[in-house]
C-alpha cells in the first residue's frame, strides 16, 4: 500500500512542474502533435469505477463522474503517470458538474481525454434504438462541458451498441449521433480539433461490416476515429497466434485512426496473470504504422477483478499486473515513426470504405440513410398544431399500452413516428419524445376517423384542444431528409446540428432489423452508449403476443365510446 503522504506529495510535484499538452489533430489514419508535427499514439487507461468490460455498469449502481472528483484525480495522477498515461477514457460524466480541476490537474500530467457521450439513462439501445432530442441534449451537453478543455481529445457516440448480428439496425442511430456530435461541434468552432468516433466489440460476425459503415458514404457523418474494444491476446503469444495480424491487415487501409479502445486479456481469474506482452506489439513496428495505440483496461479494481489498482479512499494498493504493465510500457519507451503530419504519404489518405450491402435479418440491416437530425423546434410545432392530444390522466407508465393501442389499431396513424433502419425510412418525428410521439399518432387516428369526437377518447386518456399553429404535423420533414410519404422521411446521412431539449430520454421509436414498435419509455442503456442494454421494463420489446393484446384492448376503448 502506498502512504497517503507520498500520494499526496507527488500529486501536488507534478502538478506544480508539468507542462500543458499540445494541441492533437488527426489526419488521414494517424494522430499528430501539432506543435510538433509528429505521430501521436495513445498510451491510454480506461478510468472509471463501476464500469465493467465493454463499458457496462455494475448492477444496482449509478455511475461516478472520475473527471469531477478532484482529490480522486489527485490521488491517481502519478500511478497514471507510472503507467506512462497520456490518454484516459471515461465512460461516463455529469455534464452539468465543475470538471476544471481534475481536467486541468490532468493536463498539466500531460493526460489527454476522450469521453463516451452517453451515461447510464441516456444512451442508444440495441434492442429500441433511437436518436431523439433529448439524447440530442444530452451528448451537446457533455460535449459543451469538455470542450473548453485543451487536452480533450474526443469523444465516443457509442460503444459495442450494436453487438451481434442481430442488432445490427441499431447502427444508423448511432451513426446519425456521430453525425450530429460532429456538426454540433463544428458549429460551436471551438478552439482545437476534437474528434467523434465509435468503439465496438470483436464480434466476428459483424466486425468487419461495422468498421465499413461508420467509415463510409458522406464523411459528415462517419467517424473521425475507431476504437477497437480486443482481448484476444493472453499470455504468451505471439503476434499472429493472438490474431492481431489479422485484425492489423484488416485495417491496414482504413482512413481515419483506429486504436485499441480496450485491451488486455479478460480470461476468468482475474488481472493478475496478466502480463500485457501485447503492450509492446501494439506499439511495434508490426502494428504502429496502422494502429495508434490503445488504452489498457482498467485501472479500478471492480466486481470483474481486472483492476490495476485498489483504491480505498486516499489510499492506493498496486495489483501484480500493474508492475507488468509498468515494465511493458517502459520496454516500448517513446514510439517514434518517420511518419510526419504534412508528409506527402499523409497527404495521400487512404479512401473511406463502401458501405457494406444490406442483407436483411442475421445479416447486415442498417442502410446507409439515417435518421434525421433532432430538433426541439419541429417536435414542439407538430404538437401545437394537433387538435386530439394525450390527457392529464396519462401516466408515463401507460405510454406504451397507449401506442400499442393506436398502432395496433390504425398502423397508419403512427407512419410518421416509425423507423425503418433497414430501409433507411424515418418517419419525421422520430426524434420527437414519447409523449409527443403519441400525441401525433392519437391526432392522427382521429384524422383518419373523419375527427369523429369518439376517436379522440381511449378512455378519458385523449382530450381534443384548440391548435396554437397549423400544418406543423404535415410539414414537419425534420432538419434532414426528404418526404418519401405521410410523415415519413429518407436522410441523406448529411446535416448540421439541430434543436436541443432538456429532460430524460423518453423518446420510444425501436427497431429491430425493420419496422420499429413505440413503447415511450426511457432509454436506459449503460455507460457510454456502452453495450447498449438496459436493465429497465422500458427496454423490453413488445412481443406479437403483447401487440395483439393491446389491440384487443385498444379496440374497446375506441368502440365503448361510439356505443354509448
Amino acid at each position: 500500500m502506498i502512504p497517503r503522504w507520498a500520494n499526496g506529495a507527488a500529486a501536488a510535484l507534478i502538478l506544480s512542474t508539468a507542462q500543458a499538452v499540445d494541441p492533437i489533430v488527426a489526419k488521414g489514419k494517424y494522430f499528430f502533435n501539432t506543435a510538433t508535427g509528429a505521430q501521436f499514439f495513445i498510451k491510454g487507461v480506461a478510468y472509471q469505477q463501476g464500469v465493467g468490460v465493454g463499458g457496462a455498469v455494475e448492477d444496482g449502481k449509478t455511475f461516478t463522474d472520475p473527471l469531477a472528483d478532484f482529490d480522486g484525480c489527485n490521488r491517481d495522477i502519478p500511478y497514471l503517470q507510472q503507467l506512462g498515461t497520456n490518454t484516459v477514457r471515461v465512460y461516463a460524466i455529469d455534464s452539468t458538474a465543475d470538471h476544471t480541476q481534475c481536467m486541468n490537474a490532468l493536463d498539466a500530467a500531460g493526460i489527454y481525454v476522450i469521453a463516451d457521450l452517453s451515461e447510464p439513462g441516456m444512451s442508444i439501445n440495441r434492442d429500441e434504438p433511437q436518436w431523439t432530442t433529448d439524447l440530442y441534449t444530452r451528448y451537446t451537453s457533455v460535449i459543451d462541458s469538455l470542450a473548453k478543455f485543451p487536452n480533450t481529445l474526443g469523444f465516443f457516440a457509442g460503444n459495442e451498441v450494436t453487438n451481434n448480428n442481430t442488432n445490427t439496425p441499431a447502427s444508423a442511430f448511432v451513426k446519425a449521433a456521430v453525425r450530429d456530435s460532429k456538426a454540433y461541434i463544428a458549429s460551436q468552432k471551438y478552439d482545437h480539433w476534437m474528434g467523434v468516433g465509435y468503439a465496438t466489440n470483436d464480434d466476428a460476425d459483424t466486425r468487419d461490416n461495422l468498421a465499413d459503415y461508420f467509415n463510409c458514404g458522406d464523411q459528415a457523418a462517419a467517424v473521425d476515429f475507431w476504437g477497437y474494444n480486443i482481448y484476444e491476446w493472453c499470455g504468451q503469444s505471439t503476434f499472429k497466434s493472438s490474431g492481431y495480424e489479422e485484425r492489423t491487415t484488416a485495417f491496414q487501409n482504413y482512413s481515419v485512426p483506429a486504436f485499441f479502445s480496450e485491451y488486455g486479456c479478460n480470461n476468468p481469474g482475474g488481472g493478475a496473470s496478466r502480463i500485457w506482452q501485447e503492450t509492446e506489439a501494439l506499439y511495434s513496428s508490426e502494428m504502429n504504422q496502422v494502429w495508434s495505440g490503445g488504452i489498457a483496461y482498467e485501472y479500478f479494481e471492480e466486481q470483474n477483478d481486472f483492476g490495476l489498482v485498489k483504491v480505498s479512499g486516499s489510499d492506493v494498493t498496486l495489483s501484480k499486473d500493474f508492475t507488468a504493465l509498468v515494465d511493458q510500457v517502459k520496454a516500448v519507451g517513446n514510439v517514434q515513426t518517420t511518419t510526419k503530419m504534412n508528409s506527402t504519404s499523409v497527404a495521400a489518405a487512404n479512401t473511406p470504405r463502401d458501405c457494406p450491402a444490406v442483407t436483411g435479418k442475421g445479416g447486415w440491416a442498417a442502410a446507409e440513410a439515417l435518421p434525421p437530425t433532432p430538433n426541439k423546434n419541429t417536435c414542439e410545432s407538430m404538437v401545437a398544431s394537433l387538435s386530439c392530444v394525450p390527457s392529464e390522466k396519462v401516466a408515463a407508465k401507460d405510454v406504451g399500452s397507449l401506442f400499442g393501442t393506436v398502432c395496433g389499431i390504425d398502423p397508419t396513424a403512427c407512419a410518421g413516428i416509425t423507423a425503418d433502419a433497414t430501409a433507411g425510412k424515418y418517419g419525421d418525428f422520430v426524434m420527437c419524445n414519447s409523449t409527443q410521439q403519441l400525441a401525433y399518432a392519437m391526432n392522427q387516428y382521429y384524422v383518419n376517423q373523419g375527427k369523429s369526437n369518439a376517436a379522440c377518447d381511449f378512455s378519458g386518456q385523449a382530450k381534443l384542444v384548440t391548435p396554437t399553429q397549423t400544418n406543423g404535423a404535415a410539414s414537419g420533414t425534420g432538419s434532414d431528409g426528404t418526404t418519401t410519404g405521410s410523415g415519413s422521411t429518407t436522410s441523406s446521412g448529411s446535416s448540421s446540428g439541430g434543436g436541443s431539449s432538456s429532460g430524460s430520454s423518453s423518446g420510444s421509436s425501436s427497431t429491430s432489423g425493420g419496422t420499429t414498435a413505440n413503447s415511450g419509455t426511457t432509454n436506459s442503456g449503460t455507460t457510454g452508449n456502452t453495450s447498449g442494454n438496459t436493465t429497465s421494463e422500458a427496454s423490453t420489446r413488445f412481443s406479437d403476443v403483447r401487440l395483439i393484446g393491446y389491440i384487443v384492448v385498444g379496440m374497446c376503448l375506441v368502440l365503448t365510446p361510439m356505443m354509448r
